[in-house]
């Protein structure tokens, strides 16, 4: 059984892995796509793959944390995941990203503030799935994102207008 829990963390990694990968890379598709000023067809067909891309690591990541869940309910584990507050603000985490990512796509939040949220919430998603987080409380780790987005939406910012002509 110590085989599959590996196998499913390191599902769960992978699944974090691809999001953020997919995350850097779209940023830098949408820069490169914005010095123009429009966002061509062609653009759009490329962004669109790098949101295939997010959610098979969303789904990669969801499912081997219910396979984790499920793996240690049936052994019985001393600890169950859902009695941690770590496996709480992972799990807020993704619904981070799966609700600022439905509110981008409808257009009822905006680019700038998405696109740093979601890239924040991808990197903690990447950092709590490594372990390399600190043991921080839900609270604290909610106000840790809160700061990191700030962070992110200023050099995002910076970023896109530095690629503008």
């Amino acid at each position: 059984m110590s085989t599959l829990i590996t196998f499913l963390v390191f599902c769960q990694t992978l699944g974090a892995g691809i999001g953020v990968a997919a995350a850097i890379w779209s940023e830098f598709t949408y820069i490169r796509a914005m010095r123009d000023g429009t966002v061509d067809s062609a653009e759009r067909a490329h962004l669109n793959i790098i949101a295939h891309g997010l959610r098979y690591g969303m789904a990669l990541l969801l499912l081997a944390s219910l396979g984790l869940v499920v793996a240690s309910y049936t052994q019985h584990a001393a600890l169950q995941p859902a009695l941690s507050p770590t496996y709480w603000t992972f799990i807020a985490f993704a619904f981070v990203v799966i609700g600022v990512s439905w509110a981008l796509s409808r257009r009822r939040l905006s680019f700038p503030l998405g696109s740093a949220s979601l890239f924040t919430a991808w990197w903690f998603l990447l950092y709590l799935s490594f372990g390399w987080l600190p043991s921080l409380s839900f609270g604290a780790a909610i106000m840790s994102y809160i700061v990191m987005t700030a962070i992110f939406y200023a050099v995002l910012y910076y970023a896109r207008r530095l690629a503008k002509p």
